[in-house]
């Protein structure tokens, strides 16, 4: 009975460390050496319209003119409520993931690019949309508040290649709406903007304007 006891103990110990395993790809390595968890993540495409794709609190539709001309330098760029992401073309999509994560993290390695950002969400919402072809998606938030964070792309130098080779080509060859749009459908790499980022505190009241 005994010797049973210990093999059944062993089973559940081995499945208990497969799944840790097999969970691992879902955690990140804080500065400690512990696993911090991935608390939330969200990903969707969207068509950067005039080369812009948008991420904003959901009550925070109002652009905001001098952090798009930055996003234009800096690639990414917002005002705390609103992020510019400028993709290097206007027709093909790009991927954006949000990360929610439960301590600060490192920017990610392999990146073409980082940037620090910050977004506040007082109704937990996030929208992600492009100029012209509305809301590509919605991501519900752990939480409503105030998030800091780092933007990171890649895919940005190899989509811009394939996009100016197919522009030059469609104008020599004459495409037809048909061809030009199943080569932008045939990309063989993504453009991808991610978000990672954490909770910091919860949002400031508004100020009473009737006062």
């Amino acid at each position: 009975m005994q010797w049973a006891a210990c093999r059944s103990n062993m089973f559940i110990l081995n499945r208990v460390l497969d799944r840790d395993a097999r969970s691992c790809e879902d955690h990140s390595l804080s500065s400690y050496g512990a696993l911090v968890p991935l608390i939330a993540e969200y990903s969707t495409n969207a068509r950067a319209y005039y080369g812009l794709v948008e991420v904003y609190d959901s009550d925070a539709y109002l652009g905001d003119d001098e952090s798009l001309q930055r996003s234009r330098t800096q690639v990414v760029a917002g005002n705390g409520y609103h992020l510019y992401l400028q993709a290097s073309q206007r027709d093909i999509e790009v991927q954006v993931t949000i990360r929610i994560w439960d301590t600060p993290q490192r920017p990610p390695r392999g990146t073409e690019g980082t940037t620090p950002v910050s977004l506040e969400s007082e109704t937990g919402q996030l929208v992600v949309s492009a100029p012209t072809s509305g809301s590509a998606g919605v991501m519900d938030l752990p939480r409503p508040g105030a998030y800091n964070g780092h933007a990171a792309w890649s895919g940005r130098e190899a989509t811009a290649a394939y996009y100016n080779t197919c522009i030059q080509r469609g104008a020599e060859e004459q495409w037809e709406a048909e061809q030009i749009g199943a080569a932008w459908r045939k990309c063989p790499t993504t453009e991808h903007y991610t978000l990672d980022l954490w909770f910091v505190r919860e949002s400031e009241p508004e100020d009473d304007w009737d006062e």
